[in-house]
C-alpha cells in the first residue's frame, strides 16, 4: 500500500488520545475544530476504520484507534530520531551543539543554562529534542546526540554522567479533594491503592515515583504533557504526581494543594554522555554553566497544607 496516512492526521489522532478532546487537539494544531473533524473523517474514510468515538464528555479512541495511535507514536518517535540524525550529519551544523532533554529540564532549567552559553558564545547554534528520560538515554547511547539531560533517581551505569541539579516530585490535588485536608501524611499503601494521574512509562517522573513507591502506579490517567497532568488535577480527575517546580505557581495561588506523603520523592537532574566521547567545546561549556547554576536551581520545598487549612 502506497497511500500512507499523512503525518498531520496522525498527529491529530495522538493529540485526541492525549487530551480526550477533539477541540483541544485542534487548538494544539492551530486549526479550527471543523477542519480537525474533516481531517479525522478523511483518515477514517481512507482506511474504512472508526478511530474516534465522540460524546458529550469528550472524544475517545476506539480499539482500532488505540492500535493506530500506538503505531503512529512509534512513527513520530522514529521521525524525530531521523531528523536529529540528519542534522548531526549536516556539514553546515558541524561543531554546533545538539542535545536531548527530558520535559522538566527542558522547560524549567535549560533555558537559563542555554542563555549563559549564548552570552559566552553568541554565534553558536543549538538543536534540542525534548523527549522523556528513557528516550534521551537511547539517543545518547546511539550517538544521535552528544549530550543528554535526564531526571532520574539512579545513574545510568553504561554512560558517563554528572549531577547538574536536583528536583522533587509532589502529589497535588484540587482543594475539594479529601486529601487536601490531610493531617497525617498519605502513606505508601494508600498511594498504591489510589488511582493517580501520572506521566507515561519511560519518563523520569514515573521512574522516580515508582522507585519510591516500590510498586507500579495505580493509573487513572497517564499523559506525556505536564500541562495535561496539572489540568487533570485541577478538574478533579485524581491526585497527580508532578515536578514541584512545574506546579509551583499553581500551588502558590491555592488552586492546587500539595499533599504530604511519606515517600522521599527527591531526584537528581543529570547530564549524560557516552564514555568514549569526552566532553569538548561547546558541550563542556553547557555542562559547566549547569553546574555553576546548580545551587540556585535546586528547588525549595513548598509548604504542605497544615491541619487548620492554612
Amino acid at each position: 500500500m502506497t497511500n500512507f496516512p499523512d503525518l498531520a492526521s496522525l498527529r491529530l489522532l495522538l493529540l485526541i488520545d492525549e487530551y480526550g478532546s477533539l477541540g483541544m487537539a485542534a487548538r494544539e494544531l492551530a486549526i479550527s475544530q471543523p477542519a480537525a473533524s474533516a481531517r479525522l473523517r478523511s483518515l477514517e474514510s481512507r482506511y474504512g476504520l472508526s478511530l474516534v468515538t465522540r460524546s458529550t464528555r469528550g472524544s475517545y479512541l476506539t480499539e482500532d484507534g488505540k492500535a493506530v495511535s500506538a503505531w503512529a507514536r512509534n512513527v513520530m518517535n522514529e521521525l524525530n530520531r531521523l531528523q536529529v540524525g540528519i542534522g548531526a550529519l549536516s556539514e553546515q551544523r558541524r561543531g554546533d551543539l545538539k542535545i536531548a532533554a527530558s520535559l522538566t529540564i527542558a522547560e524549567f532549567f535549560l533555558p537559563r543554562w542555554l542563555a549563559d552559553l549564548h552570552r559566552s558564545q553568541p554565534g553558536i547554534h543549538i538543536g534540542m529534542v525534548v523527549v522523556n528520560s528513557a528516550e534521551v538515554v537511547t539517543m545518547v547511547r546511539e550517538g544521535q546526540v552528544k549530550l543528554g539531560f535526564i531526571e532520574s533517581a539512579v545513574k545510568v551505569p553504561d554512560l558517563a554522567s554528572c549531577q547538574v541539579g536536583s528536583d522533587r516530585l509532589v502529589v497535588v490535588v484540587a482543594p475539594d479533594h479529601p486529601w487536601a485536608k490531610a493531617v497525617v501524611p498519605i502513606d505508601r499503601d494508600e498511594l498504591v491503592a489510589t488511582p493517580l494521574v501520572v506521566r507515561e512509562t519511560g519518563s523520569g517522573t514515573r521512574e522516580t515515583f515508582e522507585q519510591a513507591l516500590g510498586a507500579k502506579t495505580n493509573v487513572v490517567l497517564e499523559a506525556g504533557s505536564t500541562n495535561v497532568i496539572i489540568a487533570s488535577a485541577l478538574n478533579g480527575v485524581g491526585p497527580a504526581v508532578v515536578s514541584e517546580v512545574a506546579v509551583r505557581s499553581t500551588l502558590e495561588t491555592g488552586a492546587l494543594i500539595n499533599v504530604p506523603v511519606t515517600l522521599d520523592l527527591r531526584r537528581s537532574l543529570r547530564a549524560i554522555w557516552r564514555r568514549k566521547d569526552p566532553l569538548r567545546p561547546p558541550i563542556d561549556g553547557l555542562v559547566a554553566f549547569a553546574l555553576k547554576n546548580r545551587a540556585s536551581d535546586d528547588t525549595q520545598p513548598v509548604r504542605t497544607r497544615n491541619p487548620d487549612g492554612a
